[in-house]
């Protein structure tokens, strides 16, 4: 009896058993190599967590590189503080429409007297002086008005200068936002502004006089003059049509 049990588990394993040994031995093995080789590599713990994240690369030559962090306001230098704060307090530094508009607009302007025009402006050729009896250049215009008659100015603007000229007599200087000046001569004494004033076009500004030693051959009038970034400009074409 127990030499048949023999004899068929030995053709069971030369038959189909044989191979199933096989396989299990071949397992046992690969599991043993694998617990192996992790106890070797110094890793006990299998990580059962998902990568969150992107992971760090180290390049094989180890020029990998952390980006910049960036700066906060603790850690700005002084200096980049200044460049900084200079920037925002220079007008050259905005856009360039924005600074023009911070700084210049367009005016309109009227007549600061009524009156013919007695004498032209002529800075290109010469004119005929009555009081010095020459011909020299003018760089205004002589508009008649009686001594007495109010003066306007000519447009909004900032008185700058109040003064007496030795030959011009009675003056005040007014600049506007476009960028002209204008200057109203001959006027009576103790104008109506001072320097730092602020004044709308047709502002009283005084009265026309006789202050002018250098135009005092010509009937009363007031002498204006314009000027814009240094260069003189004919009153006549910034002012409209006398009605």
């Amino acid at each position: 009896m127990n030499q048949n049990r023999w004899k068929k588990l030995g053709d069971f394993l030369l038959g189909k058993g044989f191979y199933i040994v096989l396989f299990l031995c071949v397992a046992a093995m690969g599991i043993s190599g694998y617990y192996l080789i992790r106890s070797v590599s110094g890793s006990g713990k299998i990580d059962d967590q998902a990568v969150t994240g992107n992971p760090t690369v180290v390049l094989p030559d180890s020029s990998a590189q952390t980006p910049p962090k960036a700066e906060t306001p603790a850690e700005k230098t002084p200096e980049k503080q200044s460049a900084v704060q200079e920037e925002k307090d220079d007008p050259e530094a905005l856009p360039q429409t924005q600074a023009q508009d911070q700084t210049t607009r367009d005016v309109v302007y009227t007549w600061p007297v009524k009156g013919q025009v007695l004498r032209d402006f002529a800075v290109e050729t010469l004119s005929y002086d009555q009081t010095m009896g020459d011909w020299r250049t003018h760089a205004g215009v002589d508009i008649a008005a009686e001594v007495g008659r109010k003066v306007w100015a000519a447009g909004e603007g900032t008185v700058s200068e109040v003064y007496e000229d030795p030959m011009m007599g009675v003056t005040v200087v007014i600049e506007h936002p476009d960028g002209v000046i204008s200057t109203y001569s001959n006027l009576a004494a103790d104008p109506l502004v001072a320097v730092g004033d602020t004044v709308d076009t047709g502002a009283e500004i005084g009265a026309v006089g006789d202050t002018a030693i250098a135009e005092s051959a010509m009937e009363p009038h007031l002498h204006l003059e314009m000027t814009k970034e240094g260069a003189a400009l004919d009153p006549v074409t910034l002012l409209p049509d006398q009605l």
